[in-house]
């Protein structure tokens, strides 16, 4: 299992990449058994590495049904999707890389960010399967969108930091919820629970590159209307500077629980609920509290 906190560049040699990066091993193509030839033109050099890639990928992993293979998103790599599977190889198609690239620069999750773009409405989770599969080819990390069935697991939020949360709604039911502002689940359960009688306790964890995000909410005047502007997508209004150690503690929190997607809901007991669920659900759910 791969965990999104904690991801490395497998790739020995290789530059740190930048997002959106879209520079390419200029002057170089792929020829025949790994004869080089120096070319003129970035953009033919371009063209014919993915192709050639993508040839040699397809000799390799027969078995895997290829969606495209792009040279030209992170330098040093080449990045091969199939079907809803993200993966890397090396400009060769010799190796392949299978986990998440991370630009420790920008701290931005670049794997994740490409998921996302890939489908918008899918649950990036940080579970990879690094096995192999029935044909002797190894799998490929997986975006997954399903439901996990409740756990059993008790994380006690205690001694996390007040301002490290976003306190909004009302009731005599509290739950907390470590969320993502690019989530598109958690942004689903933001608006299941606002129509509940319920006090939420949100905790911002950058599983998809959002701290930014994150600091800014924390950081602003109205830190409520900041969550609802977060999950639009526009930008936080009357940030000020301030301490964002809270957000360091929900991440190494996540991190020391296992929480590797979002959004992941805590009962008042410590009962832990990976992914969202419907309104009904979480009511009886919740109900269940030291029961």
């Amino acid at each position: 299992m791969f965990n999104s906190f904690n991801i490395t560049r497998t790739l020995s040699g290789s530059s740190e990449a930048g997002i959106g990066s879209r520079r390419a091993v200029q002057g170089l193509a792929i020829l025949g058994a790994g004869s080089l030839l120096a070319l003129g033109v970035q953009a033919v050099a371009q063209s014919t590495s993915s192709g050639t890639v993508q040839a040699a990928l397809g000799e390799r992993l027969p078995k895997t049904q290829l969606t495209a293979v792009d040279c030209e998103q992170i330098e040093g790599l080449c990045e091969v999707q199939a079907g809803s599977n993200l993966f890397y190889t090396d400009a060769s198609g010799r190796y392949l890389i299978i986990g998440r690239v991370y630009d420790m620069e920008t701290k931005q999750d670049l794997t994740a960010a490409r998921l996302l773009e890939i489908n918008p409405d899918m649950l990036v989770g940080a579970a990879a399967s690094s096995g192999a599969s029935a044909g002797g080819e190894p799998a490929a990390p997986v975006a997954s969108a399903r439901e996990t069935a409740p756990t059993v697991e008790k994380a006690a939020l205690e001694a996390l930091p007040a301002d490290g949360a976003i306190r909004w709604g009302r009731g005599r039911t509290k739950v907390t919820v470590f969320s993502d502002f690019r989530c598109g689940y958690c942004k689903q359960l933001h608006e299941t629970l606002s129509a509940m009688n319920v006090e939420v306790v949100e905790r911002p964890i950058s599983i998809l590159g959002t701290r930014m995000i994150s600091d800014a909410v924390v950081c602003a005047s109205d830190r409520r209307r900041a969550l609802g502007q977060a999950y639009a997508g526009e930008a936080i209004s009357n940030v000020r500077e301030c301490d964002t150690s809270g957000l360091d503690a929900n991440e190494a929190f996540a991190r020391q629980h296992g929480f590797t997607g979002t959004p992941v809901i805590v009962r008042s007991d410590g009962a832990v609920l990976h992914g969202a669920r419907p309104r009904d659900f979480l009511e009886t759910w919740l109900k269940g509290e030291n029961s």
